[in-house]
């Protein structure tokens, strides 16, 4: 005959100690705790760092903007002024017409190179934020790893991978013999010879 405190232990059988939460677990061990501390921190920083970069390559894309603009204005106004000093004067502004060209050639030059330079920093800046928002996918996912395993999470093993995988990281892209930048400067190469050729028709003609 099976004993009342027996009966009781087969109906209502002796309950597994539950396993805190992943974060109890985290805010238990001061090495996980430390470590997540860290991880936050430091995706606080590269967020802020996405933003600065975007900002710059904003005022880059304006400044781009302003030197297209001031080409064009440039030597539509110069033109402009070259047609009023031919209807006073034709043979005389055709005489020294190779002043305003000297001048319209080392303007055109100047503002290519700042328009090719501010250009390559465009490039510059988008590849360093592409860098930085992978880095915040590889540490956001560490950062949900640790808090879905808690004490379970291997510390050595993990942050070992996610260093591994930002000095390992290679950039696989097609090789491109031509870019976007390199179309703009021979558009604006053409634009001035093209614009050399109207202020000797101005002047001359």
């Amino acid at each position: 005959m099976m004993r009342p405190s027996e009966a009781s232990q087969e109906i209502n059988p002796p309950k597994e100690p539950k396993l805190p939460h992943p974060l109890h677990q985290i805010a238990e061990s001061p090495t996980h705790k430390l470590l997540l501390k860290q991880w936050l921190k430091e995706e606080e920083l590269i967020i802020r760092r996405i933003a600065l970069k975007e900002t710059r390559i904003d005022a880059t894309r304006k400044e781009i903007t302003q030197l297209y603009c001031f080409f064009f204005l440039f030597h539509s106004t110069v033109l402009l002024l070259l047609y009023s000093a031919a209807t006073r004067d034709p043979h005389g502004a055709c005489r020294r017409s190779w002043i305003p060209s000297i001048c319209s050639v080392v303007c055109s030059l100047a503002i290519i190179w700042a328009i090719r330079y501010k250009t390559d920093v465009e490039c510059h800046i988008e590849k360093l934020l592409q860098r930085e928002k992978e880095d915040g996918k590889l540490l956001m996912k560490c950062v949900e790893e640790l808090k879905k395993k808690g004490v379970e999470f291997d510390l050595l093993k993990e942050v070992d991978a996610l260093r591994r995988a930002k000095s390992l990281r290679v950039e696989v892209k097609a090789v491109k013999k031509w870019s976007a930048s390199d179309f703009v400067t021979l558009f604006f190469i053409a634009a001035s010879c093209l614009a050399l050729g109207l202020t000797r028709v101005v002047l001359c003609y």
